[in-house]
């Protein structure tokens, strides 16, 4: 995977932070660097760890799918795109977003913003593709980390006009990425 993938991959993984992010820029009073950092630092942490947990489960039980990994790393990267697409086209008036910044309130969305990641994370493990796993996640949680502060200036500039188009684009970079990992281990 080319340095390219990665960072297609990075930005569509953040999508669902940058959505998040969006919705945080909406309800927060004042926006400011402190408060879009803290934003950023929250998803863009917790998309880094996610798939370095992931890599180093999937390192665990690889060998023993090496004749089929490129099925499950499309399987998953579709699967979760799939989900991505689902999710910004049902999406319908939602409750007012909470301008909170606390542990309390980040926490569960940081972590649910980046559950993608970790089966991402398992990818990397199954295709072998990946050389150095420090890279990626450090490119990811970057990605993730400044889209997130972007999408909280953009919340509060533009509303929640782009949230389920942001999404929509993140799920169908990662289905394409999918399709990408099984068309080269098909040739």
């Amino acid at each position: 995977m080319s340095l390219l993938d990665l960072l297609l991959l990075a930005v569509g993984l953040s999508m669902d932070a940058f959505a998040v992010a969006v919705c945080k820029g909406l309800a927060l009073q004042k926006i400011d660097i402190k408060s879009a950092g803290t934003v950023g630092l929250w998803f863009g942490g917790f998309q880094a760890l996610m798939p370095l947990i992931g890599y180093f489960l999937g390192a665990q039980f690889s060998g023993a799918i090496q004749a089929f990994d490129h099925w499950v790393a499309f399987g998953l990267l579709a699967l979760i795109g799939g989900n991505m697409v689902r999710e910004a086209l049902s999406k319908g008036a939602d409750a007012a977003p909470d301008a909170a910044l606390s542990v309390k309130a980040m926490l569960p969305m940081a972590v649910a913003t980046s559950i993608d990641a970790l089966a991402v994370g398992v990818t990397f493990a199954f295709t072998g593709a990946y050389q150095n796993i420090w890279l990626s996640v450090a490119l990811i949680g970057m990605t993730t980390c400044l889209l997130s502060m972007a999408g909280v200036k953009a919340g509060s500039v533009f509303g929640a006009r782009y949230e389920k188009k942001a999404e929509l684009l993140g799920g169908v970079i990662l289905i394409l990425l999918g399709i990408k990992i099984l068309i080269e281990h098909l040739s």
